[in-house]
C-alpha cells in the first residue's frame, strides 16, 4: 500500500511539472505573438543606433506586413531607407526612398524622402574632376524636389545645394575645355566653354571661361566671335584679373 502511495505521489508530481512547463510555454508563445508597432519602432531605433541594421530591418518589415491600420507602415519604410543610408549602402537607400514616394506620395514625409535621395548623391561629390557626374544626379533630384513638392521645408538650404552642384558641373566642363585648349583643339574647347556660358551663367569662374573663349576664337582667326566674348568679359567682370589679362590678346 505504501508502494502504491509513493507511485501515486510520483505520478502527481510528473503531471504537475508537465502542466507547469506547458503553461510557461503557452505564456511565452502569447508574448511572442504580441504585436505593438510602437514597441517595434522603438526597438528598431535601438538596433540601428547599435549598427545592427539587418535585425532592425526585420522588425521594420514586420511592421509593414502586419500593421493593418497602416499608421506606422510609412514610418517603417522610411526607417528602412534611413538604415541603408547609415550603412553607406547608397543605392539601396535610394531604392527604398523611391519606394516610399511610390507607396506614399501624399505623405508629409515624402519631401524628406526626395531630399534624402538628392543628399545621398550630394554627399558623394568628390570635386570637379571626379564628381561632376554625381553632382548632375544630385542636381536632378534637388530640382525634382522643387517640382514635386514646392512647399518643401528646405527653402533656406536648397538653393545653396543647387548652386554647389551647378558650380561643380560647370567646373568639370571648364577642366575638360582647358585640356582641349592646351592641346590646341580649340573647336572642342569652344564647345565646352560655350556650354558653360549658356547653361551656367552664374558659374563662379565665368570670367575665366569668357577669357578662354575669346582666346580660342582668336586662335581660330574668328575675330568677331572673339570680340563678342571679350566685350562680355569686360562688361560683366571689369575688375577681374582675366579682364586685365584679356587686354594682352590685342584683338583688332
Amino acid at each position: 500500500m505504501v508502494k502504491n502511495a509513493k507511485t501515486l505521489i510520483c505520478l502527481c508530481l510528473i503531471c504537475f511539472l508537465s502542466l507547469t512547463i506547458l503553461s510557461c510555454g503557452g505564456k511565452t508563445q502569447v508574448k511572442k505573438d504580441e504585436f505593438d508597432p510602437v514597441v517595434y519602432l522603438k526597438k528598431a531605433d535601438e538596433l540601428i543606433s547599435k549598427k545592427e541594421y539587418e535585425e532592425a530591418r526585420k522588425l521594420l518589415l514586420e511592421i509593414k506586413n502586419r500593421e493593418s491600420a497602416k499608421e506606422y507602415a510609412p514610418l517603417a519604410q522610411l526607417k528602412i531607407a534611413d538604415s541603408y543610408l547609415k550603412e553607406d549602402e547608397t543605392e539601396l537607400a535610394v531604392t527604398e526612398y523611391r519606394r516610399f514616394i511610390e507607396l506614399y506620395p501624399e505623405s508629409t514625409y515624402a519631401p524628406y524622402a526626395q531630399y534624402s535621395i538628392a543628399m545621398a548623391y550630394f554627399r558623394q561629390i568628390e570635386g570637379a574632376e571626379r564628381g561632376a557626374g554625381t553632382a548632375q544626379k544630385a542636381l536632378e533630384e534637388f530640382l525634382k524636389l522643387e517640382k514635386m513638392y514646392p512647399r518643401h521645408p528646405y527653402g533656406e538650404i536648397l538653393p545653396l545645394r543647387i548652386q554647389k552642384c551647378r558650380n561643380i558641373i560647370a567646373e568639370g566642363e571648364l577642366i575638360i575645355g582647358k585640356f582641349y585648349h592646351k592641346k590646341g583643339s580649340y573647336k572642342a574647347a569652344i564647345g565646352r566653354f560655350e556650354g558653360i556660358v549658356k547653361n551656367y551663367p552664374d558659374f563662379k569662374n565665368l570670367d575665366e571661361t569668357l577669357y578662354l573663349l575669346a582666346d580660342s576664337y582668336k586662335r581660330m582667326e574668328m575675330l568677331d566671335r572673339a570680340r563678342q566674348y571679350l566685350n562680355m568679359l569686360k562688361n560683366k567682370f571689369p575688375d577681374s584679373q582675366f579682364a586685365k589679362k584679356a587686354e594682352g590678346l590685342k584683338i583688332q
